[in-house]
Order: C-alpha cells, then sequence, then structure tokens
C-alpha cells in the first residue's frame, strides 16, 4: 500500500492539470507497443482485438524508447513533464534535461535496460542518444495518437470538469475520496494499492493531480522543491455516447440530445461547445431550455459556469439509450427542435 500523506497546506495547494499531456501518454502507448497485447487492451476491450481508444497495440517500440519503457510500472522522471502539456515543448524539454538528471532517471531501471546500448549512450550523455529519442517519441504519437487525440482531450476535459464539480459540491474531502474507486481517503492520508508498502510525505508543498487517459493505475513523481505529481486515471464511460442522443433525438432535437448526452460528465459552456462541435452562444440556448425543463443544472464559478445533468435529465438518458417505453407524455412539448 502506497500511503500519501497530507499537511494542511498540503490540502490548500492540490492543483489539477489544465489538460492532456501529450508527452505522458506517447510514453505510455510507447509502452503498450512494447509490451503488446496485455491485460492492458484486455481490460477495456473485454479480450483480444483493438481497444475502445483505438490503439492496436500490435507494434514494437524501438530504439532509445524501447530500452525506457520496456517494463510496467517504472520509467525515467525525465519522461514525464507535467507541467507540459504541449508534445513539442515536452519533448523539447526532455532534451535538454540536465545530466545529472537524466542519470537520475535511469538508475532504477533494471539491469537488463541498463545494458541497452541506446540507454547507456543516454547515460553517458550523447547528444545523439537524445535526438534520436525525441524523433522517436515525435514519431509514436503521430502514429499512435493523433487519430486519437481529439477523443482523448474530450475524455481529460470531461474529468477536469468532473473534479471540479466535486471540489465545488464537496470540498478536498470528496476530492480525495472520488480519485479512483480503489484508492481510500482516511484524513489526511490517501491510500493506494501497490505491490510494495511506502509512505509519502508531501511536506507542505501541495500535490499536482494529472488526468491521463491511458493509465491503469497511479504513477508518482516526486519534484524537488516543488510539488509531488500524482498521476491518475480518467474517469471514461465504456458505452457509446450516440446511442442515446440518436433515440432522444425526435424529442429534444437532435443538437440538445447530444448535448444532454454529452453531459455525463459535467462541463462548463466552452467544454460543452467543443464535445458537441457548436458555438457556446448555441450552446447557452441549449442549455437554458434543458434547466428550464429541470434536465439540466448550472453551476456559476467565477465568469464560467458548470452544467451537469439533474437526476431527471440522467434518468432521461438511461431510459434513451436502454428503453422502448415512450417517454415523450413525460416532459414539456417545449423541448423538441
Amino acid at each position: 500500500m502506497m500511503r500519501l500523506h497530507f499537511t494542511a497546506a498540503d490540502l490548500a495547494q492540490i492543483t489539477l492539470a489544465p489538460t492532456a499531456n501529450a508527452l505522458l501518454e506517447t510514453v505510455l502507448t510507447a509502452r503498450r507497443r512494447h509490451i503488446g497485447p496485455t491485460a492492458v487492451r484486455r481490460s477495456r476491450s473485454g479480450g483480444r482485438g483493438r481497444s475502445p481508444d483505438g490503439l492496436s497495440g500490435t507494434a514494437s517500440a524501438t530504439g532509445v524508447l524501447n530500452g525506457l519503457v520496456a517494463e510496467e510500472g517504472y520509467f525515467p522522471d525525465f519522461l514525464l513533464q507535467p507541467s507540459i502539456s504541449d508534445l513539442v515543448d515536452g519533448i523539447e524539454s526532455v532534451t535538454q534535461t540536465a545530466a545529472e538528471q537524466f542519470e537520475a532517471g535511469l538508475r532504477p531501471l533494471s539491469a537488463f535496460q541498463r545494458a541497452d546500448p541506446w540507454v547507456e549512450q543516454l547515460a553517458a550523455g550523447s547528444v545523439k542518444a537524445r535526438r534520436t529519442l525525441a524523433g522517436e517519441l515525435d514519431a509514436c504519437f503521430t502514429s499512435s495518437l493523433a487519430p486519437v487525440w481529439g477523443r482523448i482531450q474530450r475524455s481529460v476535459t470531461a474529468d477536469r470538469s468532473f473534479r471540479a464539480e466535486t471540489l465545488l459540491r464537496g470540498g478536498v474531502d470528496a476530492l480525495l475520496a472520488t480519485l479512483h474507486p480503489g484508492w481510500r481517503w482516511e484524513a489526511p492520508t490517501l491510500h493506494i494499492p501497490s505491490p510494495v508498502a511506502y509512505d509519502v510525505g508531501l511536506c507542505g508543498r501541495g500535490l499536482l493531480l494529472v488526468p491521463s487517459y491511458l493509465t491503469l493505475g497511479p504513477l508518482l513523481t516526486y519534484r524537488p522543491g516543488r510539488s509531488t505529481v500524482l498521476v491518475y486515471p480518467v474517469v471514461r464511460e465504456d458505452r457509446p455516447a450516440d446511442s442515446a442522443a440518436d433515440v432522444l433525438g425526435p424529442l429534444l432535437g437532435h443538437t440538445r440530445a447530444a448535448v444532454l448526452a454529452a453531459l455525463r460528465d459535467p462541463a462548463t459552456t466552452t467544454a460543452l461547445a467543443e464535445r458537441v462541435g457548436v458555438s457556446p452562444a448555441s450552446i447557452s440556448q441549449h442549455t437554458t431550455v434543458l434547466r428550464n425543463a429541470g434536465l439540466v443544472s448550472t453551476t456559476r464559478i467565477g465568469a464560467a459556469v458548470l452544467h451537469s445533468l439533474t437526476p431527471m435529465g440522467a434518468a432521461l438518458l438511461h431510459e434513451g439509450s436502454g428503453s422502448s417505453r415512450t417517454i415523450l407524455d413525460r416532459f414539456p412539448r417545449a423541448l423538441s427542435g
């Protein structure tokens, strides 16, 4: 069991990464490509074959990257740039990592990995090895992640909205208690299942939470003088989001039905507009109608607003996606259109 110990200062300094981290997701998919058809794919697809996220995981990582991600669990800290979401900037930051940080990151690798010639060159400070690593990271993103990057961004945005809503309604305790079904929050300690038992004191520097689409478990990174980083899996729906919208379209209008379906995870007006593919002004009009019908609630947070389903809205989505019974008479006719 891994135990993260919070002080009052730590609880006051919990932050959430603003968007999907392209470098992190690239490293995670490189590991999947290296290990082939493992539990990563089986756990998300229910068996062999392509997983719902669209990544086949059948190719092999090669070169420098291969030696760094050959085993599940640890990978060098310099491959996680939690404060840099953009892929190009993240890769550049990796190539500019100080030699001592490279060595520290490579030290925990297995003897088998350390024997890889590319890893030896990295440890020796080879500029060529760094450039090769940068090229492989870029190629891995292009070949595996680029086709589904929009989906990953939407999932992370939805998760972030959900966490913000949880914090707004229940405070820090609720945020930490709902990070993952298998994790346990017993103030002031977060208990995370781990094959090795150890305690981590956050030392008053706080915690940066980084949502990830591809990780199946926690990744923890210590940053001297800065907040500790905890990568956690995003909340994701396995069922297709379009089915309910298709069924409810004749009742609500297809755009409004799509808005309702997209609110399975709370979202701001801007995020909701990105999910549905319409303008924020149009989203505001549709959410006003849905709110007046009692299907959506809206909470103002500073200059932004957060939309979420009401129990009635959730019930309508549930019936729309799985029931053949008519539900037209339950809701105002003003909804249609």
